[in-house]
């Protein structure tokens, strides 16, 4: 396994009114942080917030490219992201202990924090197509580039893995800080994670590890 440090190239916030920032994603343009009881989506250029939205949003957060999925009370929420009316819901699996979000390739991959899993879920029945093992308790869930990324929290003790998606074998691991924690976590897909801070209230931008163009395996299955 290869391990290094993590580069953190910007921090985002505190942003007014918010004391916890859970769920990070990314819809190209703007990221959106759940803060507890609103979504709030900032610029990564400015760090201005652009658009609050008010719904129940305690955990992880994912874009498919029309749709945010949001965890909230034990369940996963389809939402409009212009107006967070919930247009679908289902049961997250670990209930109340669900913590990242992603969606990649048709399905959501939800982190359960205590458990130390990362399950494959269909989005519209929330069967659970597939699960992994981690030794750590997982916080944000991310893909990119046909890699799957997960953040880790325990001991005030925070890193971001790139694990093999079929067994979790862990492949990858960037330390943050000493106090420095991770919760929600997005890639931008231009070669930076978003990882939000918890009760810091502040998202902090690091550096992902560069790859070869022939190193780059596209497929998520």
């Amino acid at each position: 396994m290869n391990r290094s440090n993590a580069t953190i190239i910007r921090e985002y916030g505190p942003f007014p009114g918010v004391q916890q920032v859970a769920g990070v994603t990314y819809d190209g343009q703007q990221v959106w942080i759940a803060t507890g009881k609103t979504l709030n989506a900032f610029d990564p250029a400015s760090g201005e917030t652009l658009h609050t939205v008010e719904v129940a949003a305690d955990a992880g957060t994912a874009f498919d490219g029309e749709h945010i999925f949001q965890i909230a009370e034990g369940r996963i929420q389809k939402l409009d992201p212009a107006t967070g009316r919930v247009l679908a819901s289902i049961p997250a699996p670990g209930g109340t202990g669900a913590s990242g979000l992603a969606w990649a390739e048709g399905s959501l991959w939800v982190g359960e924090y205590r458990e130390r899993k990362i399950h494959q879920v269909d989005p519209d029945t929330g069967a659970v197509l597939a699960s992994i093992q981690s030794n750590r308790f997982v916080t944000g869930v991310t893909w990119v580039d046909g890699e799957l990324w997960h953040g880790t929290w325990e001991d005030d003790a925070s890193e971001l893995r790139h694990v093999e998606p079929h067994t979790g074998d862990v492949l990858e691991s960037l330390d943050m800080p000493p106090g420095v924690t991770v919760s929600g976590l997005e890639a931008d897909g231009s070669g930076q994670f978003f990882c939000g801070g918890g009760n810091s209230g502040k998202v902090r931008a690091v550096r992902r590890p560069q790859r070869e163009a022939a190193d780059v395996n596209a497929d998520v299955r």
